[in-house]
């Protein structure tokens, strides 16, 4: 079964860094038997990095991870720097598939989800 690695971008705030940990537990307990294991990463400023959360994950017996960007615009991040994070990390450990999800923007989703919490 799939694990699922949370990706943001990290803030030296501690108390953003906790939401997106926060948010990794409520996918968790939400996940049921979708995902093994759900943790997060961040590309900068927090602990741990991607290559280290994605290590995590595969210390854990993942051979299969979602990398999902928490980044609701693709920019230089999303486009570039996490899927780096990501080569590093498999050219090391080849028998762990690291999937890339789409964005938190992306999915046509997105507009109804804002209204509703907005409403």
């Amino acid at each position: 079964m799939p694990s699922l690695l949370i990706i943001a971008h990290g803030s030296r705030r501690a108390a953003s860094n906790d939401e997106v940990r926060a948010l990794a537990d409520a996918v968790r307990a939400h996940a049921g038997a979708t995902y093994d294991h759900v943790e997060t990463a961040f590309l900068e400023l927090a602990e741990p990095s991607i290559p280290g959360g994605l290590a995590a994950l595969a210390a854990k017996g993942a051979s299969e991870i979602g990398a999902f960007p928490c980044f609701l615009a693709a920019g230089t991040h999303v486009a570039q720097d996490i899927p780096g994070a990501i080569a590093e990390f498999t050219a090391a450990h080849p028998a762990v598939a690291v999937r890339p999800t789409p964005h938190l923007g992306a999915p046509a989703g997105l507009p109804a989800a804002i209204l509703g919490v907005a409403a």
